[in-house]
């Protein structure tokens, strides 16, 4: 047998695995966190929903001034020079005017997307996007925390948002749930052999 003849083989996930990510029993779980996650958007979005934010983005501005120093001793926020350069592209350019909106209501459609259950895995993505860039930006606070959480929602698509709209949403668009049931473990042993 080549390695290369990979077409006929499909790996199995361990049980905990499909249990967390593909089977809606665990709905429930993925229900908490979802609640927790979306509190935590729609309280940050809400908190930007000033003056300095929606008027010309001078808090924002702010924190990516901070972001980009770098200090004669110690180490800067911002650990790759890379990232540095574009959050300096962005002030250069006064990105922050429109950027500072983008992001306070992002957070908080964001948040109602997990708290409703309405296509999970991509507010997920979202929320763990702008986690991300929060961390390279080097506030760390809980951002890691979230971030983990947002990856693991990202994972648990097809069932995250089975006690909320996803239930009705994603079949709408074909995906993931079908009718039909493939047979597990011995039961699939017995249908084989009652069929030979």
């Amino acid at each position: 047998m080549s390695i290369f003849n990979i077409t006929h083989r499909e790996f199995q996930d361990p049980p905990v695995a499909r249990f967390l990510f593909s089977n809606p029993r665990s709905a429930w779980l993925w229900l908490v966190i979802r609640l927790y996650l979306g509190y935590e958007w729609i309280t940050a979005g809400l908190h930007k929903m000033g003056p300095e934010w929606l008027n010309g983005g001078t808090a924002l501005k702010g924190f990516w001034m901070n972001a980009v120093k770098v200090p004669e001793q110690g180490k800067p926020p911002i650990a790759f020079d890379w990232y540095r350069n574009f959050i300096q592209f962005m002030l250069d350019t006064q990105s922050y005017t429109w950027f500072a909106k983008l992001v306070a209501f992002g957070e908080v459609l964001i948040g109602v997307g997990l708290i409703v259950g309405a296509f999970v895995g991509i507010a997920a993505f979202f929320g763990a996007l702008l986690n991300w860039n929060f961390i390279m930006a080097g506030a760390a606070s809980t951002n890691a925390v979230l971030f983990t959480l947002a990856i693991l929602l990202m994972l648990a698509w097809k069932v995250a948002g089975y006690v909320g709209l996803d239930y009705y949403l994603l079949p709408l668009l074909g995906t993931p749930w079908r009718n039909e049931t493939k047979p597990v473990g011995k039961q699939a042993g017995a249908l084989a052999g009652s069929a030979a």
